[in-house]
């Protein structure tokens, strides 16, 4: 999913994360979240300069998903 800034899909206040940002989060190469993005495991913005952002909420319930161990019953 990639939509452009000034489109009704940022919401005021959201904070946006540049590639570097989200690969530190990540513990990845930039390379990658881009990537990951051109492949739909995570959705983007594009700048009107069109250069990537990530919403932070969504980058953190991703991490959260990624990092929780799952439950054994």
């Amino acid at each position: 999913m990639t939509a452009t800034i000034g489109q009704d899909t940022q919401q005021v206040g959201e904070r946006l994360l540049t590639p570097g940002e989200v690969a530190t989060l990540f513990r990845v190469d930039p390379k990658t979240v881009t990537r990951w993005a051109t492949a739909g495991r995570i959705g983007s913005i594009r700048t009107p300069g069109g250069h990537r952002r990530f919403r932070e909420a969504e980058v953190q319930s991703l991490l959260t998903e990624l990092t929780t161990e799952p439950e054994h019953h």
